[in-house]
């Protein structure tokens, strides 16, 4: 099977976690769309009942397109799941996430939730995390300054992502610091601590301690991963 199909079969397969009444949280990228897409079917044309926080602004307006209910996060007194996607995924359920730029809303929503289910396809299933760049949210004044040091904190090449060519600015105004470790990163909680001490990092893209399941799906099917097993 292709990349796009092993996709949908894993995000279509996340929404068994979802349960008539549920207070929902709707992850960011190209596999938790197809969770989008599936809930939305669901809910128009099953008579699901659910309320959905988005975790971007693009998310946001796929699940206005399909008819998913939203509200905003401040107004639930919390969430029973959050279904999101990954770039990366360890042994220990550790997350390297950030590549759509919505990793400090992805946070948010990921610490208000009872549960993390991450939909991946194999790719994603690594032994140690930093093959995929780590994502940095920063803060756009004196960014140069933050960038040296978080290169000096993790001793690799930081690079500014860009769009179109300009700095990218995230839903939050900020930008993102891709820091090119390479498969080094064996601590990521000591990793994450570092870099949120400095003051001009908003947040990171180590996702530690928050993920319950994995829903992979490979050439040989769709299978459920869960912490511990």
């Amino acid at each position: 099977m292709d990349v796009e199909t092993l996709k949908k079969e894993a995000g279509v397969a996340a929404c068994a976690y979802v349960r008539d009444g549920m207070n929902v949280g709707l992850g960011t990228g190209s596999t938790v769309k197809y969770t989008i897409l599936e809930l939305g079917r669901l809910v128009q044309h099953e008579g699901l009942n659910i309320v959905g926080v988005p975790t971007s602004i693009a998310t946001r307006d796929l699940a206005n397109e399909v008819g998913i209910p939203l509200a905003d996060l401040d107004d639930l007194p919390g969430l029973d799941v959050v279904i999101d996607g990954t770039d990366e995924f360890d042994p220990a359920f550790q997350l390297i996430k950030g590549g759509g730029a919505a990793l400090l809303r992805e946070k948010v929503v990921a610490q208000a939730s009872k549960r993390m289910v991450v939909v991946a396809d194999e790719r994603k299933k690594v032994d140690v995390l930093g093959a995929f760049p780590l994502p940095i949210e920063i803060t756009p004044f004196s960014y140069g300054t933050t960038k040296r040091q978080i290169e000096s904190v993790l001793g690799c090449k930081v690079s500014m992502r860009k769009h179109d060519g300009e700095l990218l600015r995230t839903d939050n105004g900020n930008h993102i610091a891709d820091a090119h470790a390479g498969p080094t990163i064996t601590e990521p909680e000591a990793i994450e601590a570092r870099l949120l001490s400095l003051a001009g990092v908003v947040q990171v893209g180590l996702f530690n301690n928050m993920c319950d399941v994995v829903i992979l799906a490979s050439s040989s099917g769709v299978a459920v991963l869960e912490k511990g097993d």
